[in-house]
Formats: C-alpha cells, structure tokens, sequence
C-alpha cells in the first residue's frame, strides 16, 4: 500500500492512497469465511455453503466493505500520524473515477482543506479592554422593587386608584340614561381602568368608592375594540361591532396589588431562611447579586474584545473557499444551493474564531471535563430562574434541570462552546494586560450597538 501526499496550495493538498490485492485479500477471506458460518442458503446446510458460491454471490459486495474498512483505517491514520491540520472531513477528489475490484491496484484520491497557519497567542504585551459596570442606588432601587412586586399579593379597599381593578354589575343605557329593557347586562364585570385608551373614560373611576354607581361609555374607553368590548360585555365579537352607547357600572369590589413588605417573611422568602435580617442587609445582597450578574456579562464582553483584538492583529487569512464550499454542500444535502453562498462567509468567521479558541486553549491548557459543563448548565439554569424572583432555588432542583438540557445533543454542545468560554475568559484576564474602566450601564450596552 502506497500513500501520497501533496500539498495543492497552502491551504489544499491532494492525498492518494493506493491498493494492491495483498492489502485486503486476507480480511476479504477472514469476512467470506465468518459469511460462510451464519450463510443460509436453499439446498444446503447452516455452514456448508461451498466457497466458489459464497463469492459468487457475496464477494464484491464484501470485498468493497472491507476495502472501504482498510481505507478508513489507512486515511485517518495518516492524518493523525502527521498531524495535518485539516479543516473538515476529506473529500472524494472529482479527479476519483470508478472503482474496479477486478483491477490489479485500487487508487482512491482525496482533496483535504488545510487550516491556515497563523499564531493567536497571547501575553502580557497584549492589552485588552475590561469593563466595570457601576452598580448604582437607583439600580439597587429598581430590583428592591421587582422582588416586592413578585412577591406581593391583592388587597380588598374601599377607594379607586390608579392601577386597581374593579367588579361590579354593568347595564346598557338607553338614550335618557335609564336601563335598556332587553338591553346588555352583566354581573361581576371585572375592569381595569388602566388599559382603557381614552383619557375622559379613565378619569371617571378616579377616587370613586366600592358601591358607587357610574356612567361610562365602554366603546369610547376601548377605540370601539371589538375583542375589548365583547370580553368585557360577555358578547360575541359581532354583537360588540355594534355598541356604542352608554353604559351603568355598579362596583362591587375594588382590589389593588400590594407589593410585598421588607420583612424577615420576605427576605426569607427570596434569599433563604436566616441569610438575611434587616433592610439593610437585603439591599446590600441585591447590590451584590448585580454586581455579580454584570461581572458576568463584563466576562462575556471581555472575550468579545479578545476575539476582535486577535482578528484584527492576524488579519486576512487564506482560505481552502472552493473546498470548504464542498464541505458544506455535502454537510447540509436538505438545503437549497443558495445555502452555501449566503451562509459561507459568516462560517467562515465563525471557523476562524474556533481555531483562535483551539489555539488559546492550549496556550492556557484548559480542559473541558463533564463536571465543567454541569456547572455551565447549572448556572444558565440558576440564571433562567433568577428573571422570574427566584433566587433561593435547591441545589437539587438546579441540578436536575441542567442534567435534562445535557441529554439533548445540540444543547450539549451549546454547552460545551460556552464551558470553553467561560474557562478562556477567566484565565485570559490572567495572561493580558486589562485596560480596566468604569462604565455606566448605558455606556456599556453601547458598546454593543456600534457593531
């Protein structure tokens, strides 16, 4: 057996291997042999197949088999034995003709991508921006305020104001503001003043008190919303097209939503039983958890720089694009063929920012083990449940949620490039120069809209 390889380009390279008969003749007759043993053929018995009928009726079919075995071994053997830097998987070379196993000697050519050389290393030379996003009172303020009104609860009062809801009994008028015989009734209309579109309605419900009788006009307060209107009314869409008068509403009940008090039911509420015992310490955990959540995406900024610091000191890189082209033809057969030509170029940056990855591994050595990627999991899912007020979650809960995401490949893998990440950004900040600054949070999500 004869392998050759030869570079096309710097970036392409031609690799011929090719077979004599000897090569695969002793597996073809192993394989024939083990066929010959579990064969069950008309006429003869389990094991008893005579050769020369074997081979004639199994014998191309099982010598392509461990032909394309012995190939796949040789290849990838040769790939790794010299490390060629190969981008993607080799590709039949359109110079292949047909195979003939008849034929004294088997000749199978291959088009390999090669990965453009270039050094992403990095030192203390190599000064990279971090930034600090202040966490200010008003920040603090406004997350006081979304934990106290996920954790409040509706109260009975006797006077509307804004935001509160209303239920009462509703009656059509008719035109000298008595109740319209026949007309459209309801009991318990619930009404939440707040959404009605028209200023003029809205101010009729100012300050009025529980058993008040007042007069409205629901078509004027929705825009003549025909789903407003037939939702509040108890009507159909079509009947709603049609109102317009005026209407009488009794109120039964006036709730309003109380945020949730700073008390020790509260803070044990959403940060443990014991972990917080007064006002202050509970701001103090807020500001805390912030300062954390933005250390995070400051983090995840960070690496963004790097990979924009690194693409602009590397510059243009040549590319295998006719082979890679392939590449992606024969990855993604479902698509249509302009798939390729509007996908490539953003691949393209993609792949280029894999191999800068490849290479800052292995200049901090990280290593990526199943316990990294768990916690990656936990933490997005800690992450998930922390937009909803819930920050006191069991360890157990966390776990087991992280455990259902690692089980679905494509998440798995998702998980996997942010480990990577995760692990690259921390141990960067260590071997850079960090240009550190302060920034607002404004100033900070700017910087991602200027790209």
């Amino acid at each position: 057996m004869e392998i050759k390889f030869e570079k096309t380009s710097t970036v392409a390279a031609e690799l011929t291997i090719e077979m004599e008969q000897a090569d695969y003749q002793e597996r073809v007759d192993k394989a024939l042999k083990n066929t010959r043993k579990k064969a069950n053929l008309p006429g003869f018995r389990p094991g008893q197949v005579p050769m020369s009928l074997l081979k004639k009726r199994f014998g191309r079919e099982i010598t392509a088999e461990e032909v394309q075995k012995l190939l796949s071994e040789k290849l990838y053997g040769y790939l790794r034995e010299e490390k060629i830097d190969m981008l993607g998987d080799p590709l039949a070379s359109e110079k292949q003709t047909a195979i003939d196993f008849d034929a004294e000697k088997l000749v199978f050519i291959f088009d390999i991508a090669l990965s453009p050389q270039f050094d992403a290393k990095l030192s203390e030379q190599d000064k990279v921006p971090y930034y600090t996003i202040e966490v200010t009172d008003e920040m603090v303020d406004g997350q006081v305020k979304a934990y106290t009104q996920r954790g409040g609860h509706y109260d009975k009062v006797e006077s509307f104001q804004e935001g509160d809801m209303t239920k009462g009994h509703i009656a059509e008028l008719d035109e000298q503001g008595n109740i319209k015989e026949g007309g459209i009734q309801k009991e318990d209309a619930v009404i939440l003043p707040g959404y009605f579109k028209n200023e003029d309605q809205k101010k009729k419900f100012e300050g009025v008190q529980t058993n008040t009788v007042i007069t409205f006009n629901p078509a004027e307060a929705y825009e003549n919303s025909a789903i407003e209107l037939s939702t509040l009314l108890g009507i159909t869409k079509e009947e709603a097209e049609n109102v317009r008068g005026d209407f009488s509403y009794q109120i039964t009940e006036i709730t309003r939503y109380m945020p949730a008090e700073l008390n020790q039911e509260f803070f044990d509420q959403v940060f443990g039983e014991g972990q917080v015992a007064s006002e202050e310490e509970f701001r103090a955990r807020v500001k805390a958890q912030l300062e954390a959540q933005f250390a995070e995406d400051s983090a995840y900024r960070f690496l963004i720089d790097v990979r924009e610091y690194l693409e602009k000191r590397i510059g243009d890189l040549e590319w295998p694009d006719a082979l890679l082209k392939r590449i992606m033809r024969a990855n993604n057969p479902d698509k249509p063929e302009s798939y390729v030509e509007d996908n490539y170029a953003g691949s393209i940056k993609e792949l280029e920012w894999h191999l800068i990855k490849e290479q800052l591994a292995d200049q901090t050595g990280i290593k990526v083990e199943q316990e990294d990627v768990l916690e990656t999991a936990k933490a997005q899912t800690r992450a998930q449940f922390a937009q909803y007020g819930m920050a006191n979650i069991p360890d157990e809960i966390i776990t087991n949620y992280a455990n259902e995401q690692m089980k679905k490949q494509e998440q798995a893998e998702a998980l996997v490039s942010r480990t990577v990440e995760r692990k690259l950004r921390v141990a960067l900040m260590d071997v850079v120069t960090l240009q550190k600054q302060t920034i607002s949070l404004e100033d900070f999500n700017k910087l991602f809209e200027q790209k």
